[in-house]
C-alpha cells in the first residue's frame, strides 16, 4: 500500500471528508530554498540532521497534499528580520487567491508600520496569522507588536505561533513570554505549534487557563521528536481531555519522515479514542475557521 492510499485509509475509517492541516508551509521559492539549505545545514535552530522529505516543486506539493486528502490547509510563512513580512504577506495573498484549498496566511514582525500591513491583510481576508518566536528572536510582547497583536485579536483571527524550546531553545521562547502576551490580550486566538514541545507542561496549562489557546501536533509524538523531547506520560490524560483544543498539523514538506507517520502515531496515543481523532484531524479545524465540508467558505 502506498503511501497517499494509507492516509487516505485513516481517514475514511473514521467517516471523515479527509483532513485539515494547520501548519503547512508554502513560500516563495528563494526563500523556501534558504529554509531548506539551513535544515541542509543542521543550523543552530535544528541541531541535528533533518532531511526534507518532500523536495519537490510547488505543483507537485499541492498534488500531494491533495492527494492525501488535505481539504484546507495554510501556507505559514515568517520572517526573520525587518522589512520582510509584508511583502510575504502579499505573496501569500496572491497564492491563496489562487490556490482555493489554502487558507489565506499573514504573518508579522517588530517594526515600525506592522499595525498598518496587518490590518491590510486583515481587510484582504487573511483568515490565519503566522508568528515565529524562535527563528524571528523577538519577544512577542514588544510594545512595537501591541497594536497589532489588538487588531488580530479583536478579528478573531487564529495565529499558529511557534513558542516553545525546540527544537533549540531562542532568546525568547518558552511558556512566559505567550503567558505574558496572553495576559495583555486574552482572546488572543493562539495556536501553539508543535504542542509546546518541550514545554508540553507548561502550555497545556496556559489552554487551561485561556479558551482560546489551542495546540497542534505538528512533529510531536513521532519517533524523530520523542528521542529528544518525549511527551511526558503525566500529561496523557490531559492530551485527551483537551480533544477539543487540539489540531493536526504536520510540517510539511519541512519534515525528516512520511506524513503518515505524522497521523499513524495519533492514532497509537494512549487513551484516544476515535472520536478525538475525528475532532484533532477534522472538526476542530473545521470550526475554528469556519469551513464547509471541509472547504474554505468564500
Amino acid at each position: 500500500m502506498d503511501e497517499i492510499e494509507s492516509v487516505r485509509q485513516i481517514w475514511q475509517s473514521l467517516g471523515l471528508p479527509g483532513l485539515v492541516d494547520v501548519h503547512v508551509h508554502f513560500m516563495p521559492k528563494p526563500v523556501m530554498d534558504k529554509v531548506w539549505r539551513y535544515f541542509d545545514d543542521a543550523g543552530p535552530l535544528v541541531g541535528r540532521p533533518w532531511p526534507i522529505a518532500y523536495r519537490t516543486d510547488e505543483q507537485r506539493r499541492l498534488e500531494t497534499l491533495r492527494g492525501f486528502g488535505v481539504r484546507a490547509f495554510t501556507s505559514l510563512v515568517y520572517p526573520h528580520k525587518p522589512e520582510m513580512a509584508a511583502w510575504l504577506n502579499e505573496w501569500a495573498a496572491a497564492f491563496a487567491a489562487q490556490t482555493p484549498d489554502c487558507l489565506h496566511t499573514a504573518t508579522l514582525y517588530p517594526e515600525p508600520g506592522v499595525e498598518a500591513y496587518v490590518r491590510r491583510a486583515l481587510d484582504e481576508g487573511a483568515r490565519v496569522f503566522k508568528s515565529h518566536i524562535q527563528v524571528g528572536r523577538y519577544d512577542p510582547t514588544d510594545p512595537l507588536l501591541d497594536s497589532a497583536w489588538g487588531a488580530i485579536e479583536d478579528a478573531g483571527v487564529p495565529v499558529v505561533i511557534h513558542c516553545g524550546s525546540g527544537p533549540a531553545p531562542g532568546e525568547h521562547t518558552g511558556p512566559a513570554p505567550v503567558a505574558a502576551l496572553l495576559k495583555r490580550h486574552p482572546r488572543l486566538r493562539l495556536v501553539v505549534a508543535h504542542m509546546g514541545m518541550p514545554e508540553y507542561t507548561e502550555f497545556l496549562d496556559l489552554v487551561d487557563r485561556y479558551r482560546d489557546v489551542r495546540l497542534d501536533t505538528t512533529m510531536a509524538f513521532t519517533p524523530f521528536v520523542e528521542e529528544t523531547m518525549p511527551f511526558p506520560q503525566s500529561q496523557y490524560a490531559r492530551l485527551r481531555d483537551h480533544g477539543d483544543r487540539i489540531l493536526f498539523g504536520s510540517d510539511f514538506p519541512n519534515i525528516p519522515y512520511g506524513f503518515v507517520d505524522a497521523i499513524r502515531v495519533l492514532t497509537r496515543l494512549p487513551g484516544i479514542d476515535d472520536d478525538w481523532l475525528r475532532q484533532v484531524l477534522f472538526h476542530n479545524a473545521a470550526q475554528l475557521f469556519s469551513l464547509s465540508g471541509g472547504r474554505l467558505r468564500t
